[in-house]
């Protein structure tokens, strides 16, 4: 199934059975590009609670950036995975299968989770997360 398909549908008979979050890397992210289709994709998550990029995540993604194998342009990436692990979220969905939905990577940001007091969230795509 197409990633367009299967995030619609997940979106459409999937999403009211969790609580959805977003931090302002995200809002900054949907915002680039098309002037029209980035107002529509802030609508969309305009009342969605956002996750504070506090000191904690910045650490946080600062250590997955030196510690793991995410490269130094991951930088965001990075946030994304530690704003969902410092707020104990249970899941972070992407599409991002290469620095972020990567088992290799994955291995290594939950150690370093672990060293730093955390639990690393399960990282998925929304198809992965389509049946209970």
């Amino acid at each position: 199934m197409a990633k367009l398909a299967s995030t619609q549908q997940w979106w459409e008979t999937r999403r009211d059975r969790f609580t959805l979050y977003i931090s302002q890397v995200v809002l900054d992210e949907v915002a680039r590009g098309d002037t029209e289709i980035a107002t529509k994709r802030l609508n969309i998550l305009r009342d969605f609670p956002l996750l504070e990029i506090t000191d904690a995540v910045k650490s946080l993604a600062g250590d997955f950036l030196a510690r793991s194998n995410l490269p130094p342009k991951a930088a965001d990436d990075a946030l994304h995975i530690a704003a969902a692990t410092v707020y104990n979220l249970d899941y972070l969905l992407t599409w991002n299968c290469k620095h972020i939905a990567n088992a290799q990577i994955q291995k290594k940001l939950a150690q370093v989770s672990f060293d730093a007091g955390y639990e690393l969230p399960t990282i998925c795509t929304p198809y992965e997360l389509m049946e209970d």
